[in-house]
């Protein structure tokens, strides 16, 4: 299983959104993430980046 960590506008330490991500879906201006105990997180946004084999997103949002 592969699991993602998903960062605000970088890939920094202070810029964590969410760790354990398993799902990634976007509608519109709106991302929603959901993690292994199937919590989910809303961010206005986009994807801006994905590296699936590193284990990260960024999304890009204000």
């Amino acid at each position: 299983m592969c699991l993602s960590t998903a960062y605000r506008n970088e890939k920094t330490d202070s810029s964590v959104l969410a760790t354990n991500i398993t799902n990634i879906r976007i509608d519109g201006d709106r991302v929603f993430l959901t993690d292994l105990m199937d919590e989910t997180i809303e961010v206005e946004g986009a994807l801006q980046f994905a590296d699936l084999i590193g284990g990260y997103v960024i999304i890009s949002s204000k």
